[in-house]
């Protein structure tokens, strides 16, 4: 059975870019996150009650290879197939090890150095902008998907929105501009109390200070926060992971 016979019997669908939620036109960096995010969802370790989990995260790492290949995704989009005998899909590849590879497993002292370097820079300003403009000046949507982000930062945030508006970048939303105080004082009360649920749960599972513990407690921070939304670590894993991968590839060429 062929990968596109394979992908519909397993995703209800043989188009590559409905699977991985992404449009046609998508970037591949678009393509990488979202690759990212699906295959999370159906990986062996986290959905272990799926029969199906293990050929589900090989098809996708192969439709990824697909669509991150130049070549085979002018293919696919041209005529509508995928070479099964190239290299990219060849059969002995581990599609875990490629995954591990492409998003190697982040550490706290990760997280804390794309923290302070994402703070206060360009990546954090296009970031908050687009997340303003998508989500048309909605705070309480921008602050449950901004990275690194917690009500003390929301002031900083919205001034990087107000000088965005004053220099005609992007529109001046009424939800953002004509935000009641009532809706911004609920924002800030959920905030506390979601602080507070995360410090009695930390309480509750004894969590000290050890790595593990500070990852849990951020996914956990991020769980209550969420509306719909990719977790906190996703987006961060994503993110740092393709620079991570970028350097390796930089050391592997210099040997």
């Amino acid at each position: 059975m062929g990968l596109l016979d394979r992908c519909q019997e397993l995703f209800k669908t043989s188009n590559p870019y409905e699977v991985l939620g992404v449009p046609k036109e998508a970037t591949e960096a678009e393509i990488r996150r979202s690759y990212y995010k699906v295959s999370l969802k159906v990986h062996p370790d986290r959905a272990p009650e799926d029969p199906q989990a293990t050929e589900k995260f090989q098809v996708l790492g192969k439709l990824y290879a697909v669509l991150s290949d130049k070549e085979q995704r002018a293919v696919y989009d041209e005529q509508g197939v995928v070479d099964e005998e190239s290299d990219t899909l060849r059969q002995d590849r581990c599609w875990e090890d490629h995954w591990r590879l492409l998003f190697p497993k982040i550490t706290v002292q990760d997280i804390l150095e794309f923290e302070k370097k994402y703070k206060g820079s360009d990546e954090e300003r296009q970031d908050v902008i687009q997340l303003y403009v998508q989500h048309q000046g909605d705070m309480d949507v921008l602050m449950a998907s901004a990275l690194c982000s917690s009500q003390e930062d929301e002031p900083r945030l919205c001034s990087i929105i107000q000088d965005a508006i004053k220099k005609k970048e992007v529109p001046s939303f009424p939800a953002f501009t004509r935000e009641s105080e009532k809706k911004k004082r609920a924002r800030r009360k959920r905030a506390d109390r979601e602080r507070q649920e995360a410090e009695e749960m930390q309480k509750e599972m004894g969590l000290g200070d050890q790595d593990d513990s500070l990852v849990m407690m951020l996914q956990q921070r991020q769980k209550s926060r969420e509306h719909n939304f990719n977790s906190f670590l996703s987006d961060l894993e994503a993110k740092y992971s393709k620079k991570s991968g970028n350097s390796q590839r930089g050391k592997r060429g210099k040997k």
